[in-house]
């Protein structure tokens, strides 16, 4: 699945998948290591549903992401607010 959302980062692709039971569509920024030692995602949601209403930015376990799909959409524009260096991650494996 890293290698998915590796893919996906670097060539600007959005994603869909299911977190917390709801499905959803993403543009993955970056992905790596928290720092409790978890992979995580974070990405901007375009599409679906949300824990927190109105919340676009979201901070993903990757063991908790399932049904993951590159859906060929690439996204062409940062999401606004995005920030390289990513502080909620110790190691980065790929970022926007």
């Amino acid at each position: 699945m890293i290698e998915s959302i590796i893919r996906a980062i670097n060539n600007n692709e959005e994603i869909s998948f299911v977190y917390s039971g709801l499905p959803r569509v993403a543009q993955p920024c970056a992905v790596g290591i928290s720092r409790a030692g978890n992979e995580i995602l974070r990405c901007f949601q375009t599409e679906g549903g949300h824990i927190t209403p109105g919340h676009e930015w979201d901070l993903c376990t990757v063991a908790k992401i399932s049904n993951l799909e590159l859906t060929g959409k690439q996204f062409q524009v940062i999401p606004h607010g995005y920030k390289q260096g990513d502080r909620g991650m110790r190691r980065i494996y790929a970022q926007l």
